[in-house]
């Protein structure tokens, strides 16, 4: 058999077979090209127009336009209607600011921590997110899910009364705003699309179970099994059910709220010094001061919960922003928004924070409460440093069962049962 070849000679091969006069059949010639710069060039040349273009878009950019880029909060700024939005503003920020003082001690108990760095974390975060947050009425700080978090891992790493512990949980903050700031970046928002509704009940509603029976110790009087897992929770508190403490007396109590169960609590505390409910204790006065985290020989064991944490905070803020954004009748990039989230985690870590990230139910009052802007958010950040300047004398006096009242009630709410 003759073997045909497509090569740059094609000319040469009809000759030698009109020379040989063999009859062959027609063979389809394909030149041989060499490889063409075209295709190569191709995607350097749309990366090229791509840059063109944003360089264009960048220089129409006014110096406006650059301040609203660097700094969200110019936007409402600059079209603050001081008569119609002040007043709802100023009651807004003084509802959920007096409801997030118990809450961030209650938190910060949760995550393990001293009830001071739950006041820390409500603090410097909040005035940062007012400022490079786009959202106008989300609420930050801590939050359940987060602290539940932080507890399962750090707990598992190293004893919570050990300084090292609350060194960790400062550093896992700046973590998680560094990947918040990340994401935000790379325009990596639009990755909770993916997450489908059903995920987003199953996770929060386990979380809540576990949260509630986790805090269940303080009113049963006898310690529980630490742990992340219900099933374990449940035989640990069955197994210790002959240790219980009773008051009958004390049924009629009922926490309305996270102010109403700190203040009965205290009160009764106050009046009759019960020596069966443990006390939050002293707490130190004034504000956080700068500091730099430390320990990050251990950052690489801190990755995968500050990825967790992260991804939380793209169900649980970006989710309820967006969705508070479109019933106030403005847009959100939900880029903008995690970095937001990103600088407000990492200037808390600089100030004695652990990681937070937006609330639910605190979110909701502030929108209910008739907030308009993030002046909301700075009047609770004013709430939170005038708590820490003076009033924590006063909170060494709430118990420990009032905190956990607080958590119970504000996860409640993450349980959808009809959803899952």
């Amino acid at each position: 058999m003759e073997n045909t070849y497509a090569s740059p000679s094609s000319g040469e091969l009809s000759s030698f077979n009109s020379m040989s006069g063999t009859t062959t059949r027609p063979v389809k010639i394909i030149p041989l090209q060499h490889p063409s710069t075209t295709t190569a060039t191709s995607s350097s040349s749309s990366f090229s127009g791509v840059l063109t273009r944003w360089s264009a878009k960048v220089k129409r950019m006014t110096w406006m336009e650059w301040i609203e880029f660097f700094l969200p909060c110019y936007r409402w700024i600059s079209t603050y209607r001081w008569r119609e939005y002040l007043q709802p503003d100023l009651m807004a920020g003084v509802t959920v600011g007096v409801m997030l003082v118990p809450q961030s001690m209650s938190y910060a108990k949760l995550a393990g921590l001293q009830p001071i760095y739950g006041l820390y974390s409500g603090f410097v975060p909040i005035f940062v997110y007012a400022l490079f947050g786009s959202s106008r009425q989300l609420a930050i700080g801590p939050v359940a899910l987060t602290s539940l978090l932080v507890s399962n891992v750090l707990g598992s790493i190293v004893d919570s009364s050990e300084a090292l512990y609350t060194e960790l949980a400062i550093l896992l903050a700046l973590m998680v705003g560094v990947f918040e700031c990340i994401m935000g970046i790379l325009r990596l928002g639009w990755l909770i699309r993916f997450i489908s509704h059903s995920v987003i009940s199953g996770f929060t509603t386990a979380s809540a179970i576990v949260i509630a029976l986790s805090q269940a110790k303080y009113f049963l009087g006898y310690d529980i099994t630490r742990s992340s897992k219900i099933i374990p929770l449940v035989k640990s508190i069955i197994s210790g059910a002959d240790k219980g403490k009773s008051r009958k007396c004390l049924r009629f109590l009922r926490a309305a709220g996270p102010l109403t169960a700190v203040v009965l609590g205290t009160t009764f505390v106050t009046i009759y010094h019960p020596s069966s409910i443990t006390l939050v204790g002293e707490i130190p006065q004034g504000l956080p001061k700068f500091s730099v985290p430390k320990e990050f020989g251990h950052i690489k064991s801190l990755i995968p919960t500050a990825m967790l944490i992260t991804g939380v905070a793209i169900l649980e803020s970006v989710g309820i922003a967006k969705a508070l954004a479109a019933k106030n009748g403005y847009e959100l990039d939900s880029n903008r928004e995690l970095f937001g989230l990103g600088v407000a985690n990492i200037f808390g870590s600089f100030f004695s924070a652990y990681p937070t990230t937006g609330s639910f139910s605190r979110s909701a009052v502030n929108h209910e409460s008739g907030a308009k802007t993030g002046l909301s958010g700075i009047i609770m950040g004013i709430i939170m440093g005038c708590a820490l300047q003076f009033l924590t004398p006063l909170f060494e006096y709430i118990p420990q069962c009032a905190l956990a009242a607080i958590v119970i009630s504000a996860v409640i709410g993450l349980v959808s049962i009809f959803q899952l």
